[in-house]
């Protein structure tokens, strides 16, 4: 059989979110290439070094167009493919947008509908492209994977899908044990709490910062450490640390090597995640891996995915944050236990099984006779 792959997601410089998860799909799956087994994966640009090499049995197809791949470029290709002889027997996009047109079955990932749930921090333009291919996307694939039970409750009540259509398969995380520390010294040698993700509003930067100040009143040696790349409307997170004049205490990295996110993990007080809705939330497993604590939303799949492993917070209230963020700073044996079932918590998840899983998927649909 051969498996097609919208490779887009993974092929970028600095992958975090969706395209760390495309990333590790791709590396499982040439693991995996075989006679039996074949991946053609297609791609707008020449493939980056971050992906993996290409083999007999994974290959690359580049399909040029900067505007329109998905509604003109690829579809074509697609088809001249299927004319050409190759038999590819289903094609899988990993994040929310298919082919406007195909002449195999397709399978995607949905990863949240966040769009749906905060439209006011969605840029006009991507709001309107998330919500009208994802629409598609669910309409046309013949089967959906979800990265977690809360992304797939969302998609069956928002959308009307069958529940037998969705399947679960959950993110994984890096090892600590696959990398290297970095060298690069921290950006200070105070006590900090950390945020690593992209930054943009539904992230709820607003609310750790606020809450923060309060703390660093009263623990003036703390810092908070943001790290990670710019996402959609940021300034307003920029301007709010500015007007605060807490330009010295607030420090943004911006986007960190795995590295260097280890050393931010394994130094931190706390890794706090505060954001408003996560479809899944990798950092906070990152982070237990490390045996840093965390403080998380208690909101949509945060909690499935922290289990016990966490200490929850209102995202909508400065006061709960500000209260657990005292409560590690103090209490040595609660966070004794949060690093011990942080440790136990990350036996759940890898990416070895979301391969495995995605793939079974992948080579099920392929012997279904019918296109849905």
């Amino acid at each position: 059989m051969i498996i097609g792959v919208d490779g887009n997601e993974a092929n970028v410089e600095f992958p975090v979110g969706v395209s760390v998860y495309a990333l590790n799909l791709l590396n499982y799956f040439q693991s995996k290439s075989s006679r039996d087994i074949q991946f053609i994966i297609y791609l707008r640009q020449s493939p980056n070094t971050k992906l993996p090499r290409e083999s007999e049995y994974f290959k690359y197809q580049v399909v040029r167009g900067k505007r329109l791949w998905l509604t003109v470029f690829l579809p074509l290709r697609l088809w001249m493919d299927k004319l050409s002889g190759k038999n590819i027997t289903v094609f899988f996009s990993p994040a929310h947008y298919i082919p406007w047109f195909s002449p195999f079955k397709t399978i995607v990932t949905i990863h949240d509908l966040s769009y749906l749930f905060f439209p006011h921090e969605f840029l006009k333009k991507d709001l309107y492209q998330l919500k009208n291919w994802t629409d598609y996307a669910l309409k046309k694939a013949c089967h959906i994977i979800a990265v977690s039970k809360t992304t797939k409750k969302d998609i069956v009540k928002e959308y009307s899908v069958p529940d037998e259509k969705i399947s679960v398969v959950y993110n994984g995380y890096k090892n600590v044990e696959s990398l290297t520390t970095s060298h690069r010294p921290l950006a200070t040698n105070h006590p900090y709490f950390l945020y690593v993700g992209t930054i943009q509003p539904r992230k709820n930067l607003s609310t750790l910062i606020k809450a923060f100040s309060r703390f660093h009143a009263k623990h003036p040696s703390f810092k908070l450490i943001i790290a990670g790349k710019k996402g959609w409307l940021y300034d307003s997170i920029f301007q709010q640390v500015l007007q605060m004049q807490m330009t010295e205490s607030v420090i943004f990295r911006g986007y960190v090597s795995d590295s260097e996110k280890i050393k931010l993990y394994q130094e931190a007080t706390a890794y706090i995640l505060p954001s408003l809705y996560e479809g899944f939330g990798i950092p906070i497993l990152e982070a237990m891996s490390h045996k840093c604590p965390v403080i998380a939303s208690f909101t949509s799949s945060l909690p499935e995915i922290g289990g016990e492993a966490c200490l929850y917070f209102d995202p909508n209230s400065v006061d709960d944050l500000l209260d657990k963020m005292e409560i590690i700073q103090k209490n040595k044996t609660l966070v004794a236990d949060l690093i011990t079932k942080g440790a136990e918590r990350i036996n759940f998840f890898s990416w070895e099984v979301a391969g495995q899983q995605t793939l079974e998927i992948l080579r099920s649909a392929s012997s279904t006779q019918t296109l849905l």
